[in-house]
């Protein structure tokens, strides 16, 4: 009966980490997620006739969001009173998201939980998007590929020696590089990734589709 009480016991604090419609402000660290534009249509964008799969837009590691996290769970829906961003503030977020509506998405999920407002989320996303260097070997991918997660990985860890193996993660999604998730702490330091982000993608190759 014990064991039994102490299993249910955790599940609740499991549940209660991930509750919608927190308060705002209140969360351990962020993650940072990019993914990779041409697997994103291929699972997802294609079927929405989404811009950002456009022939020739050759987008490769495009930020996905700016994401509040607990050091187990994520708080999301938060409860807030700053005002949403305006059309014109989700447009500017495409050239590095890949489009507006995406901006406004995260701004509703994740963005309310940060405890700050819509113009300095945005731009907390952009400081943190610009102070990753993407590696130039991404841009010249020319045909699929299949490859370990391990590669995609270690080819970031090169280009950003601020970063360590246990600050930096790759998902994968029916097959397909998904993305590389990054951890930083509220001023935008890398940190260890938290027990249910630090998971890596354990396929032992998955696809890497070629520029859009």
């Amino acid at each position: 009966m014990r064991v039994l009480l102490g299993f249910l016991a955790a599940l609740c604090l499991c549940s209660a980490a991930r509750a919608d419609g927190e308060k705002a402000g209140v969360f351990d660290y962020y993650v940072m997620s990019l993914g990779w534009s041409s697997n994103w249509c291929a699972l997802q964008g294609d079927a929405r006739r989404d811009p950002q799969c456009d022939t020739g837009r050759g987008l490769t590691w495009t930020l996905h969001g700016l994401w509040p996290q607990f050091e187990r769970g994520y708080p999301a829906y938060c409860r807030t009173t700053a005002p949403d961003p305006s059309r014109g503030a989700t447009a500017a977020m495409a050239d590095i998201m890949g489009g507006s509506g995406l901006a406004f998405y995260e701004w509703k999920k994740h963005g309310r939980c940060a405890g700050i407002s819509a113009q300095d989320y945005y731009a907390t996303m952009r400081k943190a998007y610009a102070a990753v260097t993407i590696p130039p070997l991404f841009a010249k991918i020319t045909k699929d590929l299949n490859l370990p997660a391990s590669v995609i990985e270690g080819a970031f860890l090169e280009r950003n020696p601020q970063l360590t193996r246990d600050q930096i993660t790759v998902t994968c999604k029916s097959g397909m590089i998904q993305e590389v998730r990054i951890c930083l702490t509220k001023d935008l330091e890398p940190r260890r990734c938290g027990a249910d982000v630090i998971r890596d993608c354990t396929l032992q190759n998955a696809e890497l589709d070629a520029l859009r």
